[in-house]
């Protein structure tokens, strides 16, 4: 009788992954970046500690698809950035990885060239350098770590980290987000609960050993040191918005029982929007209204944005894509953008300015 084979029985093929030391190599931290990457984090970390009275604004589009359109958004992006840094930091959203409910294009790293071919080796190393080319800019860059291998090719790029709603009730994640070198927000769950989120981040706070990989791509039992910048990101669900007052005064109510800092961000998107992108600049007024009425637990915001507003279909001929729409989530566009934060500034700029004097 033959022996049966046991293992591998659904794997096609098994190719090489650059470690991320090779990639790295490829793709080398600048000494601008690196300044970039530490201002940003310390910056967080200090409005986090509640040293620095600025509210961050985690803004940009919903995914990375074309680099070009990408950093024409981020060059954009800094200069708005140095013009409202008195009352806002802005990090930029760049999300590679873009978790499906059941198929569809998974982001620039799975599948850079759009056309299933899945070069993710190539994909990994475009990635690294959008992010590098970010950060040379001197703008903060955030993401949504999503496969938990990723962060050790690029993580020395990201200022902010998010855990999604789909994934902050994973071990996995959240052991990950132990060791993460930035502040990381998980969000609350696609049914609106709040308990994945806040256990989450009790969880990442703590230390943890799990299977992963080093730099050179060996697999290792990686030991994290406990991650203390976590915190809740309010994006609705269970059919209704949760970034009023009265959801924000429960999720106050909840991070105290759990004896954590009472550091809340609101994503004026997804399930707050009801998935239309014309409610984005509706909430955030809202939420800085609660703020210049004396609310002190909103460190942060979320917005998804791009250079052209909504969204748009993959097409089979590539060439046919708008330039700078998202082909994901639909995203409000440039103008929208500016209008929203110089107001949001413009709301909290004397509120802001009062609490730095205190």
């Amino acid at each position: 009788m033959s022996l049966a084979q046991t293992e591998n029985l659904n794997g096609a093929a098994f190719d090489r992954m650059p470690s991320p030391a090779e990639i790295a190599a490829r793709v080398p931290l600048t000494d601008a970046a690196r300044q970039s990457v530490l201002n940003g984090r310390q910056t967080l970390q200090a409005i986090l500690d509640r040293q620095d009275p600025r509210i961050f604004v985690v803004v940009g589009p919903c995914s990375i698809h074309d680099p070009v359109a990408g950093l024409d958004y981020a060059r954009r992006l800094k200069v708005l950035a140095d013009e409202v840094s008195d009352t806002l930091v802005l990090v930029m959203r760049v999300y590679f990885e873009k978790p499906r409910t059941s198929t569809g294009w998974k982001g620039y790293i799975n599948d850079p060239y759009m056309n299933d071919s899945f070069r993710i080796d190539e994909g990994m190393e475009k990635a690294r350098q959008f992010l590098l080319d970010v950060n040379n800019l001197g703008l903060p860059a955030g993401t949504e770590a999503l496969d938990p291998i990723a962060p050790q090719y690029y993580g020395d790029l990201i200022s902010w980290t998010a855990i999604g709603a789909r994934t902050s009730e994973s071990q996995t994640h959240r052991e990950m987000a132990s060791g993460l070198s930035t502040p990381v927000g998980f969000k609350n769950g696609t049914d609106g609960s709040l308990d994945a989120a806040v256990n989450g981040i009790l969880s990442a706070s703590h230390t943890h050993s799990f299977l992963g990989i080093n730099d050179e791509g060996q697999s290792s039992i990686i030991r994290t040191r406990g991650n203390g910048y976590g915190h809740v990101v309010l994006r609705g669900g269970g059919g209704r918005p949760n970034y009023d007052t009265v959801s924000v005064a429960l999720t106050e109510k909840a991070l105290a029982k759990a004896k954590l800092p009472t550091n809340i961000v609101v994503d004026c998107s997804h399930a707050n929007s009801w998935k239309n992108p014309d409610y984005q600049p509706l909430v955030m007024r809202d939420v800085a209204h609660q703020i210049r009425e004396g609310n002190r637990s909103i460190v942060g915001l979320m917005i998804e944005s791009n250079l052209e507003a909504g969204n748009q279909s993959i097409p089979a001929n590539l060439a046919e894509l708008r330039y700078g729409c998202s082909v994901t989530d639909a995203c409000v566009d440039w103008g929208t953008t500016e209008e929203m934060i110089r107001g949001t500034r413009e709301i909290l700029r004397e509120t802001l300015a009062q609490r730095s004097k205190a």
